[in-house]
C-alpha cells in the first residue's frame, strides 16, 4: 500500500543521512562498516519493511544484531527512521531503495536471515516476475545469504502463499517451517512472533497468516 506523502517524513530523512541510505547509486557498493558501530554482529535484513513495526521491534529486541530494513517509499522510510531515533536503535540502518537491486547493495553472503513481510501479491500473471519470491529475487536473496543463513515469509494473502511454495520448491529450497495459520501453532513460535502493522489488522479480523521458513541448502 503507498502511504500518503508526508514532509516532515521526507524532510527527517534529508537530516539523517547516517540512518538512511536514500536511493543510492546501485552501481557503488555500501561500506557497512561505516554505518554501524559493530559490523562484526550478524546481519538480518527486511525487504520491504512498511512504517517498520516488525524491523524496530527486532532490532530493540536483539542489540547483538544489525539490521537492515529495505523500503521503497520515502514517507515509510522516515516513519521508520522516527522510531529508530526514539528508540536509539543504533544497530537498525535504513536503506531507501528498489529491492529489485538488492544483491548489489550488500556483499555475498553477509546476511544470516531476511524477512519477507506481507509484500505486495502482484496478483495478475503479468506482474509475476515483481512478486518478491519469483526466482530473480530468490537468486538475489542466495547470493546475500550466508551458507547457514534463511529466509523468512509471512503473509494473508493464499495465492501468493501457495505461489512461492511452489517457487522456492522449483528454485530447491529446503523447508523448516509451514503454516496456513501461523497465530494458531504451539505457543513456542505464537510467541516468539513479532507482528507487522499489516498482520494486526489482518489477524484481528480472523484472517488467518500463512509463514514458512526456507533456506537454500550447503553452498
Amino acid at each position: 500500500m503507498r502511504l500518503r506523502n508526508k514532509p516532515w517524513a521526507v524532510k527527517l530523512v534529508g537530516e539523517h543521512p547516517e540512518s538512511v541510505l536514500d536511493r543510492p547509486d546501485p552501481a557503488s557498493k555500501i561500506d557497512w562498516s561505516k554505518r554501524f558501530t559493530d559490523i562484526s554482529r550478524p546481519l538480518e535484513i527486511e525487504v520491504g519493511s512498511g512504517k517498520g513495526r516488525f524491523i524496530t521491534t527486532l532490532a530493540e529486541q536483539h542489540p547483538e544484531k544489525n539490521f537492515v530494513a529495505v523500503e521503497l517509499q520515502i514517507t515509510a522510510a522516515g516513519i521508520i527512521l522516527r522510531t529508530k531515533l526514539e528508540k536509539k536503535l543504533d544497530n537498525l540502518q535504513i536503506l531507501c531503495a528498489d529491492a529489485a537491486n538488492l544483491d548489489s547493495f550488500f556483499s555475498p553472503h553477509s546476511a544470516e536471515t531476511i524477512y519477507l513481510n506481507f509484500s505486495d501479491p502482484w496478483p495478475k500473471s503479468r506482474h509475476e516476475k515483481r512478486r518478491l519470491t519469483y526466482k530473480t529475487f530468490l537468486a538475489k536473496y542466495q547470493a546475500i545469504l550466508a551458507p547457514h543463513g534463511h529466509l523468512e515469509f509471512k503473509t494473508d494473502n493464499a495465492g501468493l502463499y501457495a505461489y512461492s511454495v511452489l517457487s522456492m520448491n522449483n528454485f530447491g529450497m529446503h523447508f523448516d517451517f509451514v503454516s496456513v495459520d501461523l497465530h494458531h501453532e504451539n505457543d513456542e513460535i505464537v510467541t516468539r512472533n513479532i507482528e507487522t502493522e499489516y498482520e494486526h489488522k489482518f489477524a484481528a479480523k480472523g484472517n488467518p497468516i500463512y509463514a514458512l521458513h526456507a533456506d537454500f541448502g550447503v553452498k
